[in-house]
């Protein structure tokens, strides 16, 4: 039998490896370290469904608790390994107890950025979601009738911005950028998700940051904005991004950008240690990016296992993301960092329509809303490496099937 693996984190990256790894019939011991209480379950419904009362604990957990035990994996709940010994292959955990290794995963994820104690980031009523411990305290926040003030309009403050209005509540968004989106989508596509919470009556403020949140015997009441409105809330949710949790590797000496810096294998600096998920910068078509997504999750995730088990094969991201706001389902396939160019098309059904990226003439990225046709055509175009012509794309009676042949 083959050393042991210890996993750090609990979440869907840690799941997909420690899952692959058994279907791949290698049967060496893993202990997965994890500091919530719960075993591994998905977080992207923590922020929809499960907030909307759709989708309980259970029904998002990758498998029963007892999958863990039938399949020779320990779990260390409520822990966290605090430091990494590499010359000695062994990992303190918070309890003071060690474990040795064999191969080390670090699926330690990210964590939501906060806002500043000094401007009122500590006072109740403030939220971010990471888990759902974080989810059930912003559920019983969100009564009918209550003012809630969004900080960010990322996809993380969108989603979140949806699920207030659909519970009821009077929601105001702030982006401090030029519009909302500014990051991680072209002005086509942050025109059309504008317009879709401005017809379901969220206030979105673009050039519109934070001074300073107000508050009274310690909860949160009002919030001072930058261009002098006083704008009284009720419940401030927080999302302007998240960090990676890069901290372990960065003590142990491992290479850090940003994030845990590994190739296309998934390994660290150091061969013996791998990491997966969205604390890594990995290799994406000749730069170093950060995908924080499922797809990475898994992929990035399933092609590490396939090293530890004694395979040699490179990860190549093929990346995907979605997001799911109201009844509008974004499907996003590709990555449009860096895009110069976009054509917009229309959909064939009402409220349909699609953003296709361009880079140097190239097909990148394609933003799907309420168009499955076009994220399934527009995926399988770029991971073939084929740039359809702009006059089909333009054009919404072509048959986006038939480029894709």
């Amino acid at each position: 039998m083959t050393g042991r693996l210890v996993v750090a984190g609990g979440g869907q990256a840690a799941f997909a490896l420690v899952a692959k790894l058994r279907a791949l019939k290698d049967m060496r011991p893993i202990t997965i370290v994890s500091a919530e209480a719960s075993h591994p379950y998905q977080r992207p419904p923590l922020s929809k469904k499960y907030l909307l009362g759709e989708a309980d604990l259970d029904r998002l957990m990758f498998r029963p608790e007892n999958w863990y035990p039938e399949n020779d994996v320990e779990m260390r709940l409520s822990t966290e390994i605090v430091a990494i010994d590499r010359a000695e292959k062994t990992v303190t955990l918070g309890d003071g107890s060690t474990l040795a290794y064999e191969y080390l995963a670090l699926a330690t994820g990210a964590a939501p950025r906060r806002l500043p104690a000094e401007i009122g980031g500590d006072l109740d009523g403030v939220f971010t979601v990471r888990d759902y411990r974080d989810a059930d305290r912003l559920g019983i926040e969100m009564q009918e009738g209550r003012r809630a003030l969004v900080v960010g309009g990322g996809y993380i403050g969108l989603e979140a911005a949806a699920v207030a209005r659909g519970r009821g509540l009077h929601v105001t968004v702030i982006e401090m950028a030029e519009r909302i989106l500014a990051r991680v989508a072209s002005p086509a596509t942050a025109t059309i998700l504008k317009a879709i919470h401005s017809a379901r009556g969220v206030d979105i403020r673009e050039k519109t940051g934070l001074v300073r949140l107000i508050g009274e015997n310690g909860r949160v009441t009002g919030a001072e904005l930058s261009d002098g409105f006083v704008l009284p809330v009720d419940l401030v949710i927080v999302g302007i991004g998240v960090a990676a949790n890069d901290r372990l590797a960065r003590e142990a000496g491992l290479e850090v950008a940003g994030g845990i810096v590994v190739d296309d294998r998934a390994r660290t600096s150091d061969p013996s240690i791998f990491a997966i998920g969205d604390c890594t910068v990995l290799p994406f078509e000749g730069r170093r990016v950060r995908l924080e997504s499922v797809q990475n999750a898994v992929d990035q995730a399933e092609a590490a296992a396939t090293v530890i088990a004694g395979g040699d094969a490179p990860y190549v991201p093929k990346p995907w993301f979605w997001s799911d706001q109201y009844d509008v389902k974004l499907q996003i396939a590709g990555f449009c960092q860096g895009f110069d160019e976009t054509v917009v098309r229309p959909g064939q059904r009402d409220g349909s329509v699609s953003v296709w990226y361009f880079r140097e003439g190239r097909l990148i990225a394609v933003d799907a809303v309420n168009d499955a046709k076009a994220y399934v055509v527009g995926k399988k175009l770029i991971e073939m490496g084929r740039t359809p012509d702009r006059a089909v794309i333009e054009d919404p009676q072509s048959d986006l099937k038939a480029l894709a042949l």
